[in-house]
């Protein structure tokens, strides 16, 4: 008859994650974190745009650009988390930024993760630590509601816990809110909570481990007007310039919002209309 105990440890087994698998990192520079099972998965081709046509974030560019540069030389570096207003190029500043530093030679990669699979995250980070490889580990969109646990795995990534974070990680969030979680979140817990700076601090201090912040705030008009100019001037897009100004007004009045997003979405309709394609 089977021992109790060895039927137990057969079963954990069974229902525990298989290892992670190794893929070649050598194939790609990019790669997608996915569960279930759990892999990463090569990226051919990143959907981004080149460096040189994000304009109005210079001050965030230049400084996530050094500090990404000196990552990939092996020197220290910080994590960062990039807060602000929707569609000014966070998430794109970060792929261009990675694609900028390949094109200097450095072997860096990429691994996008997803919120929701935070809580796998410590077997990717030891998959990730054991490889000859620098990577960038990108979280878009990243927030939290009152009652998300997805937060504690995360301190893994910017702590590391007891063995700290492997030198050769580094972690890169995009957000819409600078702490993370929502302003009447925060001050729902301070009004309700017995002890009301314990109740937030939790979760609101998880912003202060990331070691850069770099702000996003919405553009004005010349940028806006800028960033059209910019991708016309890229991509062979011959049109008079009274015209196109008057265009790119009416169109950022009928969305209600001037932002790069709404910018390219413009650029994208011009194109169409004109018979240019976008590769």
């Amino acid at each position: 008859m089977t021992d109790p105990i060895e039927r137990i440890a057969a079963a954990l087994e069974r229902i525990a994650p298989a290892p992670l698998d190794a893929p070649d990192f050598d194939g790609a520079d990019a790669f997608v974190f996915h569960v279930n099972p759990e892999r990463l998965e090569p990226v051919t081709r990143v959907n981004r745009v080149d460096l040189g046509l994000l304009i109005g974030i210079e001050r965030a560019r230049d400084t996530l650009l050094a500090n990404t540069l000196q990552f990939a030389r092996g020197l220290p570096a910080n994590n960062a988390l990039l807060w602000g207003a929707r569609g000014m190029g966070k998430s794109s500043l970060v792929k261009a930024i990675h694609a900028e530093i390949r094109r200097q030679g450095q072997p860096l990669k990429i691994v996008e993760l997803q919120r929701e699979d935070l809580p796998s995250v410590s077997r990717l980070m030891q998959l990730l630590s054991a490889a000859p490889h620098r990577f960038v580990l990108f979280c878009d969109d990243l927030s939290f509601s009152h009652d998300d646990e997805h937060y504690k795995s995360l301190k893994a990534v910017l702590d590391g816990g007891i063995a700290g974070r492997p030198e050769n990680v580094l972690f890169y969030a995009t957000s819409n809110r600078r702490h993370l979680m929502p302003r009447d979140m925060i001050e729902n817990e301070r009004s309700s909570a017995i002890s009301p700076s314990e109740a937030v601090e939790e979760k609101v201090s998880l912003s202060d481990r990331f070691g850069l912040w770099l702000g996003f705030h919405a553009c004005d008009q010349d940028a806006y007007l800028a960033m059209i100019r910019g991708y016309c001037d890229a991509y062979g897009l011959n049109i008079d310039a009274a015209s196109l100004r008057a265009e790119a007004i009416e169109w950022q009045a009928t969305r209600g919002a001037r932002s790069g997003r709404v910018a390219w979405q413009f650029f994208t309709d011009l194109a169409g209309r004109m018979g240019v394609a976008l590769n």
